[in-house]
């Protein structure tokens, strides 16, 4: 299930909530109980190697006149 990160704007405090993605956006109601909260964006970072631990590919190179070189 989704998590997704509220703050309260009377206290302040920043929570998160697990919620089904169709309840997103539903009013939230912080841990001390003020209702004046908004959901905040959260980045998602995604690293690490390729299944089976191999690099990922690289990025350069390959296919096209400019990609293979032959620009100038």
């Amino acid at each position: 299930m989704p998590r997704y990160e509220y703050r309260c704007r009377t206290c302040g405090d920043t929570f998160e909530l697990n919620r089904p993605m169709a309840e997103s956006s539903a009013p939230a109601a912080c841990p001390v109980g003020h209702d004046d909260t908004v959901k905040l964006l959260s980045a998602v970072a995604v690293g690490g190697t390729a299944k089976g631990g191999a690099p990922a590919p690289s990025q350069g190179g390959g296919g096209g006149c400019c990609g293979g070189g032959c620009c100038g």
